[in-house]
């Protein structure tokens, strides 16, 4: 039995096949970002979800595709604990990045490949070799156009009194809002930038706001000029995206995109179904 997981922050979507492919089940866990999660969290994660825990001995491979997994450090952290957790299982983690790359372009096809989800990436497949020109430092330094990023900008919005009056009222309605409710989940819970990225839906939900257009025209231009715009060949290849803010937001995405001639390819909310067909054509 192979489990393939695309992960991010937020969550992580499991899929179990057989060797001709077919899903033996299907799970949703909680993200497992090795760079804000004790080995202790992992393990709590996965326990947590019973098809998990209770076929973990049954699983002769695991695919891992997650966010904070872009760095050799972290991709052994999380390959020793799930060797230790997945007993008989041959283990290999990748970056998320790969998970996009696979489920979106076509083989030996050159593409620039980005997630805009709770956090943001952005690498050059050459058609066989992935190319990173910037080192993520996480969503403190980083992570334009991402999910925490939004969240960020509305935060802000309210405490700065910049929000309009009609939009406060149903933002206090729709979220508690309350300082030290805000301050627990920054700096005492795990995934502080997943928290933040739980307040993007109101964005989204809201786009048309002209407050909220000018977060989302700041956000998406600096993602172009910071991360795409660093390939030489940006406006010559498609650029493919995954992700809740690339899917809900593709309109004005591509809208931006444009401007800078830069061509929209694949826009996929996630790439879990598409790395069925990879793995079976590539076991």
């Amino acid at each position: 039995m192979k489990l393939l997981v695309d992960s991010g922050s937020t969550k992580a979507d499991w899929i179990a096949i057989d060797e001709q492919g077919k899903v033996i089940f299907t799970t949703q866990s909680l993200g497992l970002n090795p760079e804000v999660l004790t080995k202790e969290e992992i393990i709590f994660r996965l326990e947590d979800k019973f098809d998990i825990s209770q076929n973990k001995k049954k699983a002769t491979h695991l695919f891992f595709y997650g966010a904070g997994c872009g760095t050799d450090r972290m991709k052994n952290f999380l390959t020793d604990v799930f060797q230790e957790y997945f007993s008989n299982a041959n283990i290999t983690v990748y970056e998320d990045t790969y998970a996009a790359v696979f489920a979106t372009t076509p083989k030996n096809e050159q593409a620039i490949v980005c997630i805009l989800g709770t956090g943001s990436n952005c690498s050059f497949f050459d058609g066989h070799v992935l190319h990173q020109k910037v080192q993520s430092l996480g969503y403190i330094a980083m992570d334009d156009a991402s999910g925490n990023r939004f969240g960020r900008h509305l935060i802000r919005a309210y405490y700065f009194n910049k929000m309009p009056k009609h939009l406060v009222e149903k933002f206090e309605r729709e979220f508690d809002l309350d300082a030290d409710v805000i301050k627990q989940n920054f700096y005492k819970e795990p995934n502080p930038n997943a928290y933040l990225a739980t307040f993007a839906k109101f964005l989204i939900k809201n786009k048309e706001e002209v407050l909220f257009q000018s977060f989302i025209r700041e956000e998406m231009t600096a993602f172009i000029e910071n991360y795409i715009m660093q390939y030489d060949n940006c406006k010559e290849v498609p650029v493919h995206f995954v992700g809740s803010i690339a899917f809900y937001l593709k309109d004005e995405l591509k809208t931006i995109l444009s401007e800078n001639g830069i061509q929209m390819g694949n826009v996929l909310r996630r790439p879990i179904d598409g790395l069925i067909e990879f793995h079976v054509a590539n076991k």
